[in-house]
């Protein structure tokens, strides 16, 4: 029996870690949480430093447009127009993450989700660079904002696809409502009279992994407030290095791929 269906048969996670991302085998079990945790933190470090930089909160599509209806309720069209277009921006950056990981397998590359993190990086340097900007010409503040909630939505597509939906490392809404979920199991079964129930059983490296999400999240805020406080917009580097880092396992595999068969095929015409 090979690895992958060793890996199969004694692990049955409830997200789909058979995908290849930083190299050509199988994301095991821990490796898997420990990457979702990572994005979860950046998620928040980004989070909190766009809303010391913009005084928005561009992850949060439900109180956008929940600001958007307020907003049309008073008659004030700009900030109507303002949040929904970070909505839509969002809706945007998702669907050009998955498209570059649906046209990585088009192609037959092995790392559209290393793709898909590096050309977040890309875009995340350029509104640190956008940001700086910010400081003279405050007309700025708009395209600043859609470009973040593009981001947003491109690093929570990466392992929301990666996962099969179990993590979304922006919305800790979601997270924190599973979390609840299996609570609920727990508290119930508790009590000694309740009867088993063979169709409900607590899912207990579920709850472990939601609980490690909300921290991690928690935890990038915090750095993300204290790195904005401290450099600036320079704080969107450290990210930029860590998105970078993580794609470049995946970009590499298939650069090397590709130059072999390169090699290989001019070495064949050369004969």
């Amino acid at each position: 029996m090979n690895r992958r269906a060793r890996f199969k048969r004694h692990h049955t996670p409830f997200w789909q870690a058979d995908k290849p991302y930083l190299h050509d085998s199988p994301i095991s079990d821990g490796r898997f949480r420990a990457l979702g945790y990572v994005m979860a933190l950046l998620a928040g470090a980004i989070n909190a430093g766009g809303f010391f930089a913009l005084a928005r909160y561009v992850s949060h599509v439900t109180g956008e447009i929940s600001y958007a209806a307020d907003m049309a309720y008073v008659g004030e069209w700009y900030a109507v127009a303002v949040s929904l277009l970070g909505v839509v921006f969002f809706v945007l950056g998702a669907a050009h993450a998955n498209w570059t990981v649906l046209w990585a397998k088009r192609q037959r590359f092995r790392s559209g989700y290393g793709l898909s993190l590096w050309l977040e990086a890309v875009y995340l340097l350029l509104f640190g660079l956008l940001g700086m900007a910010l400081i003279d010409h405050s007309l700025l503040l708009p395209p600043a904002l859609l470009l973040l909630s593009f981001i947003m939505g491109m690093h929570n597509t990466v392992m929301t696809v990666l996962s099969g939906g179990a993590i979304r490392s922006t919305h800790m809404t979601g997270t924190a409502t599973d979390l609840g979920i299996e609570l609920s199991k727990v508290l119930y079964y508790r009590r000694s009279s309740n009867p088993k129930l063979p169709d409900v059983a607590v899912n207990r490296p579920k709850m472990k992994l939601f609980t490690g999400l909300i921290a991690a999240f928690f935890l990038g805020g915090l750095l993300g407030a204290w790195g904005y406080h401290r450099v600036g917009y320079h704080f969107t580097l450290p990210v930029a290095a860590v998105l970078f880092w993580f794609g470049f396992g995946s970009i590499g595999y298939d650069i090397k791929i590709r130059l072999r068969i390169y090699l290989a095929d001019r070495k064949r015409k050369q004969k």
